[in-house]
């Protein structure tokens, strides 16, 4: 454990795709690093295809293995994981059983696709420090910023401090989180899918165990998760390479935003 993943670009030949290149925003599913608290941890057994000759030669009973070509089998492997792990999607359900009215929250299947596509607007908030709870001021600052007014059918993606960390020993305890104040400003303009580089929607947990233990305050716990029993809104988390997305930070004014 402790090597940081730094994602993948893929370059694309522009005279076969009109979108010149193509960035996975996704982090690889490995096990043996700090992706997860250890409860939540991927487990894959990695079957080589030596070994894969072996398990081959248990369905044709009285085969060699040595017989077969180069002595292989399948390569393959197992896992053993949650359905958070790796970069995922959560659905309403993962929040609340039932929404604000009643209704039941829903599941993942039920997800109408096209929530999952349509404009990305990143906002970048790698300056604040590890723990800062996002307010709606900070996204309408941002916003300004990039020259982008919220529409409905957004999908916004939020780069935070952690995004180059994971991977790393302090992944988890690293980078802002979006409270519930900052998620229902997001929902009440229409926004349903929403995305983070960090372990979490929410601020870190040690971040916010320690405000916890200090006022005893339980409204500050998974604040923006349970923000989603108002409006339903699907969260992305354990993002990777947003900082590779425009719009770009760059010091001092700009004379123009993007978005993407």
């Amino acid at each position: 454990m402790g090597k940081a993943y730094s994602g993948q670009v893929i370059p694309l030949d522009k005279g076969n795709n009109m979108y010149g290149k193509i960035i996975d925003l996704s982090v690889p599913l490995m096990s043996g690093i700090a992706s997860d608290p250890e409860r939540f941890l991927p487990e894959i057994e990695y079957v080589d295809n030596k070994r894969g000759a072996l398990q081959l030669a248990e369905s044709f009973p009285g085969l060699d293995p040595l017989a077969l070509p180069r002595q292989e089998g399948w390569a393959v492997e197992f896992v053993r994981m949650s359905t958070h792990a790796g970069t995922h999607m959560d659905a309403p359900y993962h929040y609340h059983s039932h929404m604000d009215d009643g209704s039941a929250s829903k599941t993942i299947d039920e997800i109408p696709l096209e929530w999952c596509i349509g404009p990305g607007v990143k906002l970048d908030f790698r300056h604040f420090p590890d723990g800062y709870v996002v307010t709606a001021h900070d996204i309408e600052r941002e916003l300004a910023r990039i020259d982008h007014p919220l529409a409905v059918g957004d999908i916004v993606l939020v780069n935070t401090a952690a995004g180059g960390r994971y991977g790393s020993e302090d992944f988890i305890h690293r980078g802002c989180g979006m409270g519930r104040e900052a998620t229902l400003y997001l929902t009440e303009r229409g926004v349903r899918v929403v995305g983070t580089d960090a372990w979490s929607w929410d601020a870190p947990f040690s971040h916010t165990r320690t405000k916890f233990e200090q006022s005893g305050d339980i409204s500050l716990i998974w604040e923006g998760h349970y923000a989603g029993s108002k409006y339903p809104y699907c969260q992305i988390e354990k993002l990777c390479n947003l900082e590779l997305l425009p719009p770009l930070r760059i010091q001092r004014d700009q004379s123009a935003g993007q978005s993407l």
